[in-house]
């Protein structure tokens, strides 16, 4: 059983050895509503070596975790923001298909970047290759290959985060929302969207989730 030392770690093992191992564990937790999108964009694990900057963070984290200071919580929740950024742009990823990857990969992000800017383009893989700047095939297995997703499934999680986000927080019809994440008619959106997210638009406007 963990056995908690006077510092405020807990240890596992005989208490009195010199430690093998030692870690420092916590989570991160996103508050959108479209947090999905993005949390299932990201990688697996991060595996990172021989990163200063990383190394001075978690020694500040690690101090902080232990102190009594003035606004300790505020300024331990700054200090893990920066980490889990630093850690997400540092080559440790480099490894693992997710958005950071792609975004990291130019003529990726060219497209990217056109998706959320125009996500009522009636986009097709020939014209987001087009943006990329490669052939359909190439652009198709780049994409895959770096993001986790193909090009289209990525551009629907993107349409129905912008739709979630709107029925939510905006007084606006299924009708507008549709129109505004590029559907034709309301219908087709509301198809899509409760085949995507579990229920019907008008049923998530009530704050109803999929069972």
């Amino acid at each position: 059983m963990p056995v908690l030392m006077p510092d405020g770690s807990y240890r596992l093992g005989d208490p009195d050895a010199p430690p093998d191992v030692r870690q420092l564990i916590g989570h991160c937790e996103f508050e959108s509503p479209d947090a999905d999108v993005l949390v299932s964009l990201l990688p697996r694990f991060v595996h990172i070596r021989g990163e200063p900057r990383l190394a001075t963070l978690v020694r500040l984290v690690d101090e902080e975790t232990r102190g009594a200071r003035p606004a300790r919580e505020v300024v331990l929740a700054r200090l893990l923001e920066v980490l889990f950024i630093e850690a997400l742009g540092s080559g440790g990823i480099a490894a693992s298909p997710g958005l950071v990857r792609g975004l990291a990969d130019p003529r990726l992000a060219a497209a990217i970047c056109r998706m959320h800017e125009s996500p009522t383009e009636p986009w097709t893989v020939a014209q987001l290759a087009k943006e990329a700047a490669l052939s359909r095939s190439a652009f198709f297995q780049r994409f895959s290959r770096a993001v986790g997703v193909a090009p289209m499934e990525y551009l629907l999680s993107w349409r129905m985060a912008l739709a979630r986000k709107m029925l939510r927080r905006e007084s606006v019809s299924v009708a507008e929302v549709a129109e505004r994440v590029g559907y034709r008619s309301a219908s087709t959106f509301s198809v899509a969207f409760a085949r995507h997210v579990g229920v019907a638009p008008i049923r998530y406007t009530r704050g109803e989730e999929a069972a």
